[in-house]
């Protein structure tokens, strides 16, 4: 297969995959409420113009012609209110017109139906187990998608045997090209040698790279006695390591900072050495570490979304080079998608753990990004039914009437704006991953 249709296979397989998220997002939101007696008029997976549909039941289920999300239609997503339309205040007149337009797009499904069966009237809880049902699909998909990954294709795994050693450093114990100011590397040193194969450190056995690596980071100037297989023998090689300045990271491979937001830096151990890996297959609580690291990643990125797509723009305006770590859009994860089929510099089988770990990576980002408590998002509807629970335990506690429902549909205007800047940010994305893609092979 010549590489323009592996380029296209890979964007197939992503569209289909992200189709599919889809879709059990929406089912997410689908089967609460069914179950708990709301009417749901429509199931469409993407927006504009309907491709094809079928209508079961009171509920049309469709695929609409961009692929960009998806929603089901509820009854009652508003409760019953009346907004001044009339006024001498522009502004207020046209934002009393969309709380109105809106509720009333919510009682078209209303008719000639029983109103129990309305979202609004559901107990608190049961609305936040239909708001949450979507995001949690993609949570489940991303941990059955990375448990593929780690359980089937394994792990990038690093192993006790060498497999390069640095000839050598300057005084403080940075790699550089041999020269007049510097010297042998420890390893090189000691007569250490690619292939080499760790078998202990003082007498005590080393069974994986991160427990010798930390017997030598603790004994910076100390003589370490390190028994090494090689061609089928043992020897006993003397190795001192040097003191080096090195970062502090965190499990999860990130540098710790300061206060000051600077890296923390430490002396450590250092002899030059780096060991050979092999992709091993791990345990499922292997997946749960893998997605707490995304799960930090995504959030982090939208909590400082502003300056992203600041560098976003810079970006697709200027010379600066896009983040490969930084928000891309739809079309970008395609180009990428293609990218990593079509290229020879990936192994097949690489390529399809790539593939898998760019799905399992999007479905943490529809979670992450749906839990972000504005409205339209799952999370604006949480947030609202959270603070209806919270404000009639209040009036509970001062023995006041029932507040009633909370009127999200008052929000309509505050709604209007996350459309427009989550529309604008959409545009830069697309505009970025059209004139200044992201490029991971060059």
């Amino acid at each position: 297969m010549d590489t323009f249709w592996l380029y296209v296979l890979g964007v197939v397989i992503f569209v289909v995959g992200l189709a599919i998220s889809i879709g059990l997002h929406e089912i997410g939101h689908l089967v609460p409420a069914k179950i708990f007696g709301v009417r749901v008029a429509q199931y469409m997976i993407g927006f504009g113009p309907t491709l094809f549909s079928k209508k079961v039941g009171e509920t049309e289920y469709g695929v609409k012609a961009i692929p960009l999300g998806g929603y089901i239609s509820m009854a009652g997503m508003f409760p019953p209110g009346d907004e001044p339309t009339e006024s001498n205040n522009k502004v207020r007149r046209l934002f009393g017109k969309l709380v109105q337009d809106a509720r009333q797009a919510s009682d078209e499904s209303m008719v000639d139906l029983d109103p129990s069966r309305a979202f609004y009237h559901l107990p608190v809880w049961k609305r936040i187990i239909i708001m949450v049902g979507g995001p949690f699909m993609n949570l489940v998909l991303a941990f059955v998608l990375f448990a593929v990954l780690v359980m089937g294709y394994g792990q990038p795994t690093s192993t006790t045997t060498v497999a390069g050693v640095t000839e050598c450093i300057t005084t403080d114990g940075v790699p550089q090209e041999c020269g007049t100011d510097t010297v042998p590397a420890p390893g090189a040193a000691a007569g250490l040698l690619a292939g080499d194969t760790i078998v202990a450190i003082n007498g005590a056995e080393v069974n994986d790279w991160t427990s010798g690596t930390d017997i030598i980071r603790d004994s910076a100037g100390q003589p370490l006695t390190v028994t090494v297989l090689r061609d089928g023998e043992e020897q006993n090689l003397t190795i001192t390591p040097v003191a080096a300045q090195r970062p502090l990271y965190d499990a999860q491979g990130n540098p710790v900072l300061d206060g000051a937001g600077n890296p923390i830096i430490q002396e450590v151990g250092f002899v030059g050495i780096a060991p050979t890996t092999t992709m091993q297959t791990q345990p499922i609580t292997a997946v749960f570490p893998m997605m707490g690291q995304n799960l930090s990643s995504v959030t982090h990125m939208i909590l400082n979304l502003p300056q992203r797509m600041v560098d976003i723009g810079e970006a697709a305006f200027g010379d600066a080079e896009r983040d490969p770590n930084g928000p891309i859009g739809v079309l970008g994860v395609g180009r990428v998608a293609g990218e990593v089929a079509s290229t020879d510099l990936v192994a097949p089988d690489a390529k399809g753990a790539t593939l898998i770990g760019i799905l399992a990576s999007l479905n943490i980002a529809l979670f992450v990004f749906n839990m972000v408590p504005l409205l339209p998002l799952d999370g604006g509807h949480i947030a609202g039914a959270l603070y209806e629970a919270a404000r009639r335990q209040v009036a509970k506690w001062r023995k006041r009437p029932d507040p009633g429902p909370f009127d999200t549909a008052k929000l309509m205007p505050l709604t209007l704006l996350v459309i427009v800047l989550l529309g604008s940010m959409s545009a830069l994305l697309l505009y970025a991953d059209i004139f200044k893609p992201v490029r991971i092979f060059g």
